[in-house]
């Protein structure tokens, strides 16, 4: 992660800050054409770290209280019978078109579109049936990253709380 935070600084952005060992970055950028910031970071991040072929998601603090805001009524209220995940998708990929490919087992698995995710839980009790680990396998899973609801919701509150700073950060996965 000390590399990971050195590259982005080396790439021109402000405030660099880690989040656990899952490549998450939040930082603020005088790009604001975020397309062109995304293939900065992907090249930089792949020439940094070769023979690695980065791919990101970009979220910045709008679009992720936009998501956590949209999460499916009740999603991450109970984490002591299941565990929540919002599955990141890298544009142009959408959400109708990834949820044809991500599969469930009925009884353990549930699914839903959200803005520019997906939202999955899975019943904790029958955890090695689910198919959220089936994912990783499919070709779709280049243009995808996952997160568990927890750490999707430190981040925000991160950002909130540097927000608060009046900065204006973004948030790659």
């Amino acid at each position: 992660m000390t590399d990971l935070k050195a590259c982005c600084e080396a790439s021109k952005l402000r405030n660099v800050a880690t989040y656990i060992q899952s490549g998450n970055v939040l930082f603020e950028a005088a790009e604001t054409d975020l397309v062109k910031l995304v293939r900065k970071l992907e090249r930089a991040l792949s020439e940094t770290f070769c023979p690695y072929q980065a791919r990101i998601v970009l979220c910045s603090h709008a679009k992720l209280r936009r998501i956590v805001e949209k999460a499916p009524k009740g999603f991450g209220s109970q984490p002591q019978k299941y565990r929540y995940d919002v599955i990141y998708l890298k544009e142009p990929l959408t959400a109708s078109a990834a949820i044809k490919s991500v599969t469930t087992k009925s009884g353990v698995d549930a699914a839903f579109i959200g803005p520019d995710v997906l939202y999955f839980s899975r019943l904790i009790a029958r955890a090695s049936q689910s198919h959220l680990a089936r994912i990783v396998a499919l070709p779709i899973y280049q243009d995808m990253t996952i997160r568990n609801w927890n750490t999707t919701i430190k981040i925000l509150a991160l950002m909130d709380t540097r927000a608060q700073s009046n900065l204006d950060l973004e948030s790659v996965t």
